[in-house]
């Protein structure tokens, strides 16, 4: 009786490991393709009033910001993995 408890526990906690996991990702796919795709391409004229660094905002996103909210993400996804596999157990 307890193996098959065991096993029903075990498969729900992979279920919400996972379900943390691709929440994780969607939500730094969003993130992603609204810096890079809406304010390097589609918000771009709205953008280009502002100005940053000798240039406007828009052309900034287009050139440089989503590169760099790019590497943000990469470093954000690595520690909330991080804390992810600690909370339930499967960190190296």
């Amino acid at each position: 009786m307890t193996d098959q408890t065991n096993t029903v526990s075990t498969e729900e906690s992979d279920r919400s490991y996972w379900k943390a996991n691709v929440r994780l990702i969607r939500i730094s796919l969003v993130i992603w393709a609204l810096v890079s795709f809406g304010f390097g391409i589609l918000l771009r004229p709205m953008l280009s009033g502002i100005p940053v660094g000798g240039t406007d905002l828009g052309f900034w996103f287009a050139q440089q910001g989503s590169i760099l909210v790019f590497l943000a993400l990469i470093f954000f996804y690595a520690w909330r993995m991080n804390t992810i596999d600690k909370e339930y157990g499967v960190e190296e």
